[in-house]
């Protein structure tokens, strides 16, 4: 059932077994988890069903590092930031999981092994299965066409499968709706999640509406599932018992925020001959119904014995140059130059003379980003019209991110080059040639870290805020590294795990 908070009598009180603070991604994927239980379930959601200019502005904060949208990038309203999610979907890769001596304050508290068998039902729910993230032989097999081996071992080819995309809150409301133990509340802002005396548990959470109500929402197990940036400044923002906020007793919520680093213009690949390349290599491709599209991520050994973040290079055709070509975007000269002069190395000594010079594909790279504490989400002076202090952004980058990228850039320049299909130009040589304005994918992790330390994790291993008995958090929020995987599938996998280790404590 769906409610509308702000029709409910002022004061009321609402019982159940498990609240949900939030109803995006990971808040209707815990529902629809447990939908089958003997528990009552309740989502509370801040906005309602469709998109609200006055509601979206609840985001609005100050940055004082990066320059970052934090308005843009999120959505408040039913189905949450998957209503404008692209639907890219690839899991973690099993180093991402591992403590690397490079990489400082990484490591899971489990290794992939134990979220894999929570892929493939993930798969299901963001609508891509069967995942088949690098399984060559089978996209070889259902395009028709011969896929290369890459020669150095530097790289390798995984596949990134597109979600249709789902968008959850359009895909899964008649079901909720449907639900006999799950109740939706909408337009229902929550101001406080308010613990018990002693900060070990928490006892409700309250609620205020932008018409001047006010509600309380009583339960005996919370989840926190509002995105990385709101988690963090729901914990901080619940103050009245722990004045440092909710599970920072060690001043950790809202630290190691990490985005990943989308670049764009660092380098283009020149084709004499754009068949040479599969087509899955420079487009999305339809097989059994959904998309894909190649993708070049490090090896495992190359990130081993270089020290290096992990990263992901997709490439996608921008355009055609023939004889006469004057085009005056940037770098078109230059291509233009390469294939006068590498045309007989790179795929067409004898070109027809009615054919193209040739192609050249964009390439766009999102990088993982090292946990750094003082990349984080704080909380500002200036309130907003429910009296609660909004965010203030600090992201950070460093030097090891940028030395990660630039040398994956190269290594890709020569995989490129050794598989004979082409070449490909770097415009960035140096770590200090990323461009002025850096952007993100939208992709907010780390502020409420997962570690079994709780002096170096918010939640533990099963995303129990750590110190509190009945409260968890659910979302990317709690990725102690990111990868260079968009975080969607993961943050569903999470949730899965999530609701197995709930399900006997909310019947």
């Amino acid at each position: 059932m769906f409610i509308d908070v702000r029709t409910l009598p002022d004061g009321s009180r609402l019982e159940t077994d498990l609240a949900i603070i939030g109803g995006g991604v990971a808040g209707i994927t815990l529902a629809r988890a447990l939908a089958d239980s003997r528990a009552h379930i309740c989502i509370i959601e801040a906005g309602g069903l469709e998109y609200d200019a006055e509601v979206q502005a609840f985001y609005d904060g100050e940055c004082v590092g990066i320059s970052y949208p934090l308005t843009g990038n999120r959505l408040r309203y039913f189905g949450g930031s998957s209503n404008h999610w692209g639907g890219f979907c690839r899991p973690l890769e099993a180093i991402d999981f591992e403590v690397r001596d490079w990489v400082p304050h990484s490591g899971w508290p489990f290794a992939i092994d134990e979220l894999a068998p929570y892929y493939g039902p993930a798969s299901e729910v963001v609508e891509i299965a069967p995942p088949r993230f690098g399984d060559k032989t089978y996209w070889a097999r259902h395009t028709g066409t011969e896929l290369p081996d890459l020669p150095s071992g530097r790289m390798e080819q995984r596949f990134v499968q597109f979600s249709p995309p789902t968008r959850f809150g359009t895909r899964y409301r008649d079901e909720l709706r449907a639900a006999p133990n799950v109740d939706v509340l909408l337009n229902a802002n929550v101001t406080l999640i308010a613990a018990r005396t002693d900060g070990r548990s928490v006892q409700a959470v309250r609620i205020a509406t932008l018409n001047g109500l006010h509600h309380e929402v009583h339960a005996r197990q919370f989840v926190l599932a509002t995105g990385g940036l709101e988690n963090a400044r729901m914990l901080l923002l619940s103050d009245d018992v722990m004045p440092a906020g909710l599970g920072n007793r060690h001043d950790l919520v809202g630290r190691y925020f990490m985005e990943h680093p989308h670049l764009s213009g660092f380098g283009d690949i020149v084709l004499a001959d754009l068949e040479r390349l599969p087509p899955i290599y420079r487009r999305r491709v339809r097989v059994e119904g959904r998309d894909a599209s190649a993708a070049f991520t490090p090896s495992e050994r190359f990130l081993r014995d270089n020290a290096l973040l992990n990263a992901v290079f997709m490439a996608g055709e921008a355009g055609t140059y023939r004889d006469d070509t004057t085009a005056d975007w940037p770098h078109a000269r230059q291509h233009v130059d390469m294939l006068r002069a590498a045309s007989h190395l790179i795929g067409r000594p004898h070109r027809p003379a009615d054919a193209p010079l040739g192609n050249w594909l964009g390439l766009g790279c999102a990088c993982e980003q090292a946990p750094n504490p003082d990349s984080r989400v704080m909380l500002t002076d200036e309130r907003d019209r429910l009296g609660l202090r909004r965010i203030r952004l600090d992201w950070r980058l460093t030097h090891q991110d940028r030395h990660s990228v630039v040398t994956h850039m190269r290594m890709l320049a020569a995989e490129i080059g050794a598989l004979g299909a082409g070449r490909m130009l770097v415009y960035a040589e140096h770590p200090d040639d990323w461009p002025a304005i850096v952007s993100g994918g939208a992709h907010h992790m780390g502020t409420t870290r997962m570690h079994d330390d709780p002096r170096q994790g918010v939640v533990d291993r099963n995303a129990k805020v750590h110190g509190v008995d009945n409260l968890y958090i659910a979302g990317s929020s709690v990725f102690p590294t990111s990868g260079a995987a968009n975080p969607t599938l993961t943050i569903v996998a999470l949730t899965l795990r999530l609701a197995d280790h709930l399900r006997t404590r909310v019947t």
